[in-house]
């Protein structure tokens, strides 16, 4: 998948400005694509130069002008044949796993934290996506707004989120018991054998 694809998805609910994609990003989409803002104002510029959003000027009074912009008809075309490709399998670049992988020759108390550290992130995107959902299906329980709502591939995405952020939580979380734990029973090993050298004549 190509930036391009994921900002289009995301117009796809409506015109907004480049300020407002960014923010977006940020919370709604950055569960599964990850864009610094200039990428996305980058983006944008190519996608109106290929026709695929169309961008309008709004004026605004005592602050500086605004475009706008919406998904054309070649945006739509280029989200249908995204579509229709072959989905790729999913690819993880954490920094934080490969610490983990080398955890038995790291010191596990700067691990322990990292490890702690993330599970408060995840914590924190877990409320972010609790609020998101509300907003999403309004009045409506969940059940109903799955099967009648309006817009539901927001949602869905939400939800997948939401998902992983707390198998993260509980990765983390437990993983940083377990270190914990074979730093203690190390340290308990090495004042034992301590003592047993002490005890000897």
């Amino acid at each position: 998948m190509a930036l391009r694809h994921a900002v289009l998805a995301t117009l796809l609910d409506g015109e907004c400005s480049g300020y407002q994609l960014t923010k977006i990003f940020d919370v709604g989409v950055s569960n599964f694509w990850y864009a610094a803002p200039q990428q996305l104002y980058a983006e944008l510029a190519k996608l109106e130069s290929a026709g695929m959003v169309a961008g309008r000027e709004v004026v605004q009074q005592g602050r500086p002008n605004k475009r706008l912009f919406t998904v054309t008809q070649a945006g739509l075309d280029e989200l249908a044949a995204f579509a229709a490709a072959p989905a790729k399998p999913l690819l993880i670049r954490d920094d934080l796993i490969v610490k983990v992988h080398a955890a038995d020759l790291l010191d596990p108390e700067l691990l322990i934290a990292q490890l702690l550290e993330r599970a408060e992130e995840a914590a924190a995107k877990l409320e972010l996506f609790d609020k998101m959902l509300v907003r999403l299906r309004g009045v409506l329980d969940e059940e109903t707004f799955l099967r009648r709502g309006e817009r539901v591939g927001p949602y869905l995405t939400c939800l997948g989120g939401r998902r992983l952020e707390r198998e993260m939580r509980e990765w983390c979380l437990q993983t940083a018991r377990t270190l914990g734990e074979r730093a203690a029973n190390t340290q308990e090993k090495r004042a034992a054998n301590t003592q047993e050298k002490g005890m000897l004549p």
